[in-house]
């Protein structure tokens, strides 16, 4: 398989005529000044396509339905007790067809790939199914039919809060001990084994809220390999409770304590100290941010200049899926620091692209915190690309130094034509191939779960 690009962006800058042969997985050879061939795939404007590296794909069916204001103070933490009602009445069927159509709306919105942190484990009530790892199959089914490239992250969520809380209510279908959450992880291991090979699999301790101290530690020593993905310092409340019982914030402890390194993720950390935002930095570990969300649920604003400063990797993610856009995304983290700062362009060095900086920081986070070859059209790494048309109204009068600004900036997700994830082509002509089916599974999915409630 080939395509030929008219325009694409290389690692050394953007390059003329390039055509880029993949073979399975992998690109395989790149040629600039080149002619398109018979049988070539024809695009205007190549990009290497990032992950996206933090989504929980169930609550995408919650979206526009908890942005009515609840008496009092309606917060991150109301809306978490919406949440886990509205959880408990899903079922396998209805979890498979919500991340079918979220896995398709990512590719849509131009990510190759996906860290799903899956929590959901057992059925409304807690009690086990008959086979633990039903729900992590059923994941692993959407990213089969929509070929999306996976990074599954089971989540040990053994408790429900700072201290040891027990579990209450919704939590009750995410609860493992370790030695359940091991089980349940190799019996999920027939169903990743079905996947394509660029399919990556690790683990997520929830937050230092969900585990603890002793069963983080077991966690690590028997899963010495693969990403470790953490919910930490999102909301003040948490890392107050946290400091509280551990005598230290969530980022400073799991610095000190939990060896922190490139393998890991930190999901959020908005509200850290300058301390850890330089130490996070200097660990190597990739801030998952996911601005949307953040902003949805009132969460605060990620220190990114300073994290950048300090030589910080970040990588976006959608979380609760209430809107899949990469650009959004991206332009809402650089939005966040100009209303706090009241300034432009803060993001950037000086004299450097904004949106250029933003898709890189994407391309390389995504690609460390997913375990994933990928970030760059290079001989060698996974073909996960992202074809837009710079024909289009919002970029059509951009010179090649200003695309990727208009890109974030100015453009829709319409923008995007094709996407190779792995060198599956699972979108083309804006649309994914099994479109109309996933999405008519998702409104019979819906219909039924609507009824019951």
């Amino acid at each position: 398989m080939a395509i030929h690009a008219r325009r694409a962006l290389l690692e050394e800058d953007w390059a003329q005529d390039v055509r880029v042969t993949v073979e399975g997985l992998r690109i395989t050879d790149i040629e600039t000044g080149a002619a398109a061939l018979a049988g070539d795939t024809r695009v205007d404007t190549l990009l290497p396509a990032p992950g996206n590296l933090h989504s929980h794909s169930f609550q995408r069916a919650m979206a526009g339905m908890t942005e009515r204001r609840a008496s009092g103070r309606d917060n991150f933490w109301s809306w978490r007790e919406l949440m886990y009602r509205f959880l408990d009445r899903l079922h396998p069927e209805q979890i498979e067809a919500i991340a079918s159509l979220v896995f398709m709306e990512m590719l849509e919105a131009g990510y190759a790939a996906v860290g799903e942190f899956h929590y959901v484990h057992h059925q409304p009530g807690g009690s086990p199914y008959a086979d633990p790892s039903e729900l992590s199959g059923r994941i692993c089914a959407a990213a089969a039919e929509t070929g999306i490239g996976l990074t599954y992250l089971p989540v040990l969520y053994t408790y429900g809060g700072a201290g040891k809380q027990p579990l209450t209510g919704g939590q009750r279908r995410f609860g493992n001990n370790p030695d359940r959450f091991l089980a349940m992880v190799q019996a999920a291991g027939r169903h990743l084994a079905a996947l394509p090979g660029d399919t990556v699999s690790g683990v997520a301790p929830h937050s230092l809220r969900a585990t603890a101290p002793d069963d983080l530690g077991a966690l690590l020593a028997v899963c010495p390999g693969g990403p470790v993905h953490i919910h930490a310092a999102e909301q003040v409340q948490e890392v107050e409770q946290v400091t509280q019982w551990l005598g230290m914030p969530p980022v400073a402890w799991l610095l000190e304590n939990a060896g922190v390194d490139r393998r890991w993720c930190v999901i959020h950390a908005t509200h850290m100290t300058e301390a850890e935002t330089r130490g996070l930095a200097a660990s190597g570990a990739v801030a998952g941010l996911c601005p949307i969300t953040e902003s949805n649920l009132g969460d605060g604003i990620f220190d990114g200049a300073r994290f950048l400063e300090a030589g910080g990797m970040f990588g976006v993610g959608s979380d609760s899926n209430i809107r899949i856009a990469l650009g959004e995304e991206l332009r809402t983290f650089e939005y966040s620091q100009r209303l706090r700062d009241r300034a432009r362009n803060v993001l950037a060095p000086a004299d450097r692209s904004v949106g250029a900086m933003l898709y890189a920081g994407a391309l390389g986070g995504s690609a460390r915190a997913l375990g994933r070859e990928s970030g760059a059209i290079r001989v060698g790494l996974l073909a996960d690309m992202v074809a837009i048309d710079s024909r289009s109204p919002a970029l059509c009068a951009l010179r090649d130094d200003q695309i990727l600004d208009g890109l974030v900036f100015a453009a829709g997700e319409s923008i995007v034509c094709d996407v190779w994830s792995a060198g599956r082509h699972v979108v083309t002509g804006g649309q994914h191939g099994a479109r109309e089916a996933i999405i008519g599974r998702y409104r019979k999915a819906i219909g039924a779960l609507i009824d019951g409630i």
